[in-house]
């Protein structure tokens, strides 16, 4: 069965496009520069191409190979059928292969690793390297507008995006395990499996984990030169205006990446990151704190932490905020994760905290804090407008009103960006502030 190394290997070729957001778009561009025949197809009729249901399968079915992007779950079964008949790959699986793969960083993980990207990106340009962030967190890498020719190229790689991956970046960082998107992976040992097969990967390269529990027993499921590595313990976090313990992590993290891959020491990457760490600008939707208010000698802030898309960032979020009342907003898409974590989380706190669930997932939140702590307050609110003016009202003495999902966007919202900019908006018409782009 045919096996593409590369784009080039396409030219001439009818090409299928199985899912056409950006990723798909971007392949389109690519692929019809190299000369090949796309088709195209989306479950989405909006999408404006074939439907999956409504012919698109039958004409996929007609291609010589499948480009699929990250939406389309690896295991649907019509994707296994189609993969019976014609071989399927990934855009990214595509620019692995012709890429100079000794440049390239990949990131993946639960929780942690659009921070560890920026993070990564930054120390890069720190030392005087030229970098980029791609991914998740920025343009897909094959997008033909982008010039990959130098530089060191870091890249967010999401679950979705790691099974479909054949050859492994120079470098691989795993910086967390938890629950996320079982829905498109089946079962938690199943994410946890597909997360870890980007370490797996062929070809040399360094992989970089925590050294931590969630890593130490899963050895035997990590490939590459392994190192694992303990959180960094001098303080840089907070230099780069990072709060959490988890960011001690990540710092650790970006800086073992960096030093394996220019072939630097530890400790001077991190001392050309100290002397340039108030240039560091913390992602939004991390911490970020959108208004401040102060009435009678009682403050209110209003934090944004809509990357918490899954629990586990939202335990993190509880926890750097364990000196003050919460009032803690989640919920949205379910995506079948296990709260009871964060459920315990929850029950654990010693101050005040008040959960407002909202979304499709709302109800089944509540039910795991219910079961874990049935003295916890919560409320249900209808939308984020509501959810605000409920949260502000359950502090009267002040406190954080917190954004922080621990659940994706989609069933109300095109992607987390949107529902942190409609959080900044209800917050911002309630108290009539300008906001801050700054983390708290």
């Amino acid at each position: 069965m045919f096996r593409p190394t590369g784009f080039a290997d396409l030219a001439g070729r009818r090409v299928g496009i199985f899912g056409y957001g950006i990723e798909g778009h971007a392949t389109e561009s690519r692929l019809r520069l190299v000369g090949a025949d796309c088709v195209l197809v989306d479950d989405d009729p909006a999408a404006g191409v074939l439907v999956t249901g409504a012919g698109g399968l039958e004409a996929l079915a007609r291609c010589d190979i499948i480009v699929k992007s990250p939406g389309i779950a690896r295991r649907r079964p019509d994707v296994l059928e189609l993969e019976a008949r014609v071989p399927v790959t990934s855009a990214l699986d595509l620019w692995l292969h012709e890429v100079d793969r000794t440049r390239v960083i990949g990131i993946t993980g639960t929780k942690g690793k659009s921070t560890t990207t920026a993070l990564v990106d930054f120390f890069f340009t720190c030392l005087g390297d030229r970098s980029q962030r791609l991914g998740n967190i920025g343009q897909p890498p094959y997008d033909p507008t982008l010039d990959t020719s130098v530089g060191w190229l870091v890249v967010e790689i999401s679950s979705y995006q790691c099974v479909d991956v054949t050859v492994a970046p120079g470098v691989v960082v795993v910086t967390s395990l938890g629950a996320d998107h079982l829905d498109w992976h089946g079962s938690l040992a199943q994410y946890h499996e597909d997360k870890l097969s980007l370490t797996r990967a062929a070809g040399p390269h360094a992989t970089i984990v925590p050294g931590a529990e969630e890593f130490i027993s899963r050895r035997d499921q990590l490939g590459g030169e392994l190192t694992m590595t303990p959180a960094d313990r001098s303080g840089l976090a907070g230099r780069l205006h990072l709060l959490g313990a988890h960011n001690d992590q990540n710092v650790a993290l970006a800086l073992e990446t960096v030093a394996r891959a220019s072939g630097r020491r530890v400790d001077d990457v991190a001392r050309a990151v100290d002397e340039r760490a108030d240039d560091f600008v913390p992602l939004a939707g991390r911490l970020t704190l959108v208004a401040l208010e102060e009435v009678a000698g009682r403050t209110w802030r209003y934090v944004d932490d809509g990357l918490a898309t899954a629990p586990l960032p939202t335990i993190a979020a509880l926890d750097v905020f364990a000196g003050e009342p919460v009032a803690l907003i989640v919920g949205g898409f379910d995506r079948g994760v296990d709260y009871a974590p964060l459920a315990q989380a929850v029950s654990a706190r010693r101050l005040r905290t008040v959960v407002i669930t909202t979304g499709d997932v709302g109800p089944r939140i509540a039910t795991a804090i219910r079961a874990q702590s049935p003295d916890v307050e919560q409320h249900p609110a209808s939308d984020l407008d509501d959810a605000v003016a409920v949260a502000r009202s359950r502090l009267p003495e002040g406190g954080v009103v917190l954004l922080s999902p621990a659940a994706p966007s989609f069933d109300h919202y095109r992607n987390w960006e949107a529902r942190s900019a409609d959080f900044a908006r209800a917050v911002r018409e309630r108290t009539g502030s300008l906001g801050r782009d700054s983390n708290p």
